[in-house]
């Protein structure tokens, strides 16, 4: 039986610019590309027409199509990770599996389980850096210790983000080692994985110059549809090579490029702190007397607070699965700050409900807004969500494509008066945070 490598596709959905995939071509011979659909992800997901789902099937649709034409196969299973690992190897004589190193929690305990395996069943298991920039401890402090404060973490990438980080795995040059097959697997059924095509259009990506020069002047307009790039998603599934955009965010669009840093950032705190999955950062918010209230936590998942910016955000949010992010702000804000509901609400909430969603930068945002994180804002600053409004849209034309009754009989006043919360807020905080 001739010997193959299996090269395990995540978060890393290309066959350009990979690192793990570059180095399972230029190390090996007969390497057949996998992509495993997690049945324990799966069954986690309430709606059957997950568009997150939509998206990474089309994305393997198109790969395995490349391979084809390749000669080669995208081997797609349904499973459990490690248990479709064990089948394929009793299927074929696999002497190495390569993929790219993934930092959250659950997947570091299942690449642990793999490894753990494949030392036993003598078959190498090697993963590499791909998704990020910088990761894990190559960016410290002089004390050697893991930054928890963003500006000084830019600052330091910044100084040491040479060429030789941002340089491209030329894939094509090896193309030749991808394991040939006399005829490719039929690709398993949407409807086969329970589930079924979403019917929400992917915003169309951007990373023109023109976006790029002018991103630190549109970013915070919601209104704009223009004024960002809709990357989140590409990022979050690997559809496009962190480098590459790093290499034009350097060249057009400081910003733009600090927006790249913050999600490093975010993924080394992760890292480097894995309890804040579910844990404040700064563990005295979670003794705060957060409320309870299903009712109020209702009226902000549907877009009923009477504030009009945030019920733009969440109905866009529950209509396509996207929410600007001066916008995502504001709605986190309003609910840790105004209506004293614990950030992890808000945030398992966006987790089912984002195509970007990324738990690192997910987490760290929302902690960021609650003031429970690092680089925390102060407690204290609360954003006033009608002066925000005022301030980002202020011909409305935002609030008007969301919240149609604004401005009638119909929209509702209201739920909370700014003035009222912000002092629960600060008196509830207080009563903590100054012991």
């Amino acid at each position: 039986m001739s010997k193959v490598t299996l090269f395990w596709f995540r978060r890393d959905l290309r066959l350009d610019d990979n690192a793990g995939l570059y180095h399972a071509l230029k190390e090996r011979s007969a390497v057949l590309p996998l992509f495993i659909f997690d049945s324990e992800i799966l069954e986690n997901l309430d709606d059957p027409a997950d568009a997150r789902v939509t998206f990474i099937y089309e994305q393997i649709q198109d790969m395995k199509q490349q391979l084809n034409a390749k000669k080669s196969d995208l081997i797609v299973r349904h499973g459990k990770p490690l248990e479709v690992l064990k089948t394929l190897s009793d299927e074929m004589a696999v002497e190495a599996i390569y993929a790219n190193h993934d930092y959250e929690p659950a997947a570091r305990k299942r690449d642990e389980k793999v490894a753990a395996w494949a030392a036993k069943a003598g078959i190498e298991f090697l993963t590499f850096k791909d998704q990020c920039l910088f990761e894990k401890d190559e960016i410290l402090t002089d004390a050697r210790k893991p930054y928890t404060v963003y500006t000084p973490y830019r600052n330091k990438v910044l100084a040491n983000l040479s060429e030789f980080y941002l340089k491209s795995y030329p894939n094509d040059l090896y193309e030749s080692s991808y394991a040939k097959v006399k005829k490719a697997e039929p690709l398993l059924t949407l409807k086969s994985l329970g589930f079924e095509r979403s019917n929400i259009e992917f915003p169309p990506m951007d990373l023109s110059t023109k976006m790029l020069k002018t991103y630190h002047a549109t970013r915070d307009f919601p209104a704009d549809e223009k004024g960002t790039s809709h990357l989140g998603l590409h990022l979050r599934f690997g559809t496009l090579s962190v480098r590459e955009l790093a290499r034009e965010a350097k060249k057009y669009s400081p910003v733009w490029l600090s927006e790249l840093i913050w999600r490093d950032f975010f993924m080394q705190i992760l890292w480097h702190f894995p309890q804040v999955e579910n844990q404040s950062f700064r563990p005295e918010y979670d003794k705060i007397a957060w409320r309870k209230s299903k009712a109020d936590f209702q009226k902000w998942c549907e877009g009923r607070t009477g504030y009009p910016l945030v019920d733009a955000g969440m109905r866009e949010l529950n209509a396509t699965g996207y929410m600007h992010n001066r916008v995502r702000m504001v709605v986190a804000s309003f609910l840790c700050k105004h209506l004293l509901i614990h950030w992890y609400e808000g945030e398992r909430y966006f987790a089912k409900k984002l195509l970007d969603y990324d738990l690192s930068a997910n987490n760290g945002n929302w902690q960021w807004a609650a003031g429970s994180g690092c680089d925390a804002a102060p407690y204290f600053r609360i954003f006033n969500p009608q002066t925000q409004f005022e301030k980002f849209d202020p011909d409305g034309k935002y609030v008007q494509k969301w919240v149609p009754e604004y401005g009638t009989d119909e929209y509702p006043q209201p739920m909370v008066d700014h003035n009222e919360a912000r002092g629960r807020c600060l008196q509830a905080f207080t009563k903590v945070l100054k012991k």
